[in-house]
């Protein structure tokens, strides 16, 4: 059974940091980009940074580049999203998802992902 289990949420002053992981199972991890991905409250979900586990390339939305940093430990098969300088406009439920694609044209998309975990919430008061 595939799981993506995300963890590290809470609440956070503007400028503070947090760091946000998602632990894989079920599936070949060394295989697959795992994506962080956001939803704020009445709004789409929205694509936040990839990192691909068969080379280590790291790809971001530009409103997070600069602040939030993605890594992965193959070995844990564990994706992190580290969160600095937090904005208010961060605040959402951040998802890890599992996509077998690694082209960069494709990562930043919802359906380029098979594998989702349940989400963890994010608040950042300003």
């Amino acid at each position: 059974e595939v799981q993506l289990v995300e963890s590290g949420g809470g609440l956070v002053r503007a400028g503070g940091s947090l760091r946000l992981s998602c632990a894989a199972s079920g599936f070949t991890f060394e295989d697959y980009t795992l994506g962080w991905f956001r939803q704020a409250p009445g709004k789409e979900r929205e694509w936040v940074s990839s990192i691909s586990s068969k080379d280590g390339r790291t790809y971001y939305a530009d409103s997070v580049k600069g602040r939030f940093t993605i890594s992965s430990d193959n070995a844990k098969s564990a994706v992190y999203l580290q969160i600095n300088d937090a904005d208010p406009e961060d605040t959402a439920s951040y998802y890890c998802a599992g996509s077998y694609s690694s082209f960069p044209a494709l990562i930043h998309l919802r359906t380029a992902y098979t594998y989702w975990g349940q989400g963890t919430p994010v608040t950042v008061s300003s």
